[in-house]
């Protein structure tokens, strides 16, 4: 039996373009759809566009975890091995492992001729969003062996946003999460290592649904859609790309402006989300210091007791690469305490 992507039975998170309400497109990490059926059947359709690297689909059936190699243009169609088991219901978890590195079109579901959908459990009214960038993204997670070392040689296949801080955290905390969060990207344009030589930053991004100029115009999210009571600012560590002007020349003009920039940042997420709370930090990634403390003196500058700075218990000591799976989880455990000691509105 053929589902349509917008059928009411299926439940999406993240910032996706429903533009077409039949085709709907995922460009961020942890973006995934929901859904419980009955049969051993189940085949899902969608058409893939590529920027770089491999890119894979993530799955979770009845808690057990898959990634699917994707065409790089074009169509893929995957047939899911469903586990047999005594009910003959089933849950499972399609989800976005990458972030704009590609995007995917959900074309088609398929279940058993005369299997059916059914309800699934209400979700909590807790929401999160994340601003950040390749550790945010879950990034070469998946490199366990590589733990305290620089990355592996690797095509995308250990990217893994399930294993990001920022779906850990939202999970521990039974919420649900938009992450925003983009590989190499740093706050300002023309810094990091996003769309480089041309970089954008996260100020060209933050607004964005499509944002990636390989697959064409830039399109506006509406922000209606979704409200979080948190909002975790994860961004300061790709910024010293091409040069560390916060470690060598902290006073420097440079400095300075990045320091303006982000507090012009942080207020543009204060007047879109009036009432939440906005938690700035870095990670575990090694970094210097000095982006910490121009992120503490912005916080301090801002005078506003619901945006605060969060500093990690190993801040900026974590592995040379990106943060694996047990960095994740430490971070995502000290978060999810952060924010469970918060006063939140509408934290239910």
């Amino acid at each position: 039996m053929k589902i349509k992507p917008n059928d009411v039975m299926i439940r999406y998170t993240g910032r996706i373009d429903w533009t077409d309400a039949e085709k709907p497109v995922w460009v961020y990490p942890c973006t995934s759809a929901e859904m419980k059926f009955t049969g051993n059947t189940l085949k899902i359709k969608v058409s893939n566009r590529n920027n770089y690297w491999d890119n894979y689909l993530g799955c979770i059936i009845d808690q057990s975890q898959r990634s699917y190699l994707l065409n790089k243009e074009g169509i893929t169609e995957l047939d899911i091995v469903v586990p047999d088991n005594d009910t003959n219901e089933h849950c499972v978890l399609f989800f976005k492992r990458q972030d704009a590195c590609h995007e995917v079109t959900i074309l088609e579901y398929e279940i058993g001729d005369g299997e059916r959908l059914l309800p699934l459990k209400p979700l909590s009214g807790r929401r999160i969003e994340v601003y950040g960038d390749s550790v945010s993204a879950g990034e070469v997670s998946e490199a366990v062996d590589c733990v305290g070392k620089e990355d592996p040689v690797h095509n995308g296949g250990y990217s893994n946003s399930w294993y990001s801080y920022a779906w850990i955290t939202a999970r521990k905390l039974k919420a649900q999460i938009h992450d925003i969060a983009q590989g190499g990207i740093a706050l300002m344009d023309r810094i990091g290592w996003f769309q480089e030589p041309n970089r954008i930053g996260m100020e060209s991004v933050w607004d964005k649904v499509h944002y990636n100029p390989t697959f064409g115009p830039v399109t506006q999210w509406d922000f209606s859609q979704y409200t979080p009571q948190v909002v975790i600012v994860a961004i300061g560590q790709n910024d010293n790309h091409p040069y560390d002007f916060m470690k060598n020349e902290y006073n420097g003009r440079q400095a300075e402006t990045w320091r303006d920039h982000y507090m012009k940042f942080l207020g543009k997420l204060r007047k879109t989300y009036p009432d939440a709370h906005i938690i700035c930090c870095t990670t575990l990634l090694c970094h210097d210091c000095s982006w910490d403390k121009a992120i503490d003196e912005v916080v301090d500058n801002m005078n506003d007791k619901m945006i605060t700075h969060y500093v990690y218990g190993r801040n900026g000591c974590g592995t040379p690469g990106h943060l694996r799976i047990p960095e994740a989880c430490e971070m995502a455990t000290e978060l999810a305490e952060y924010i469970e000691g918060l006063e939140i509105e509408g934290w239910n």
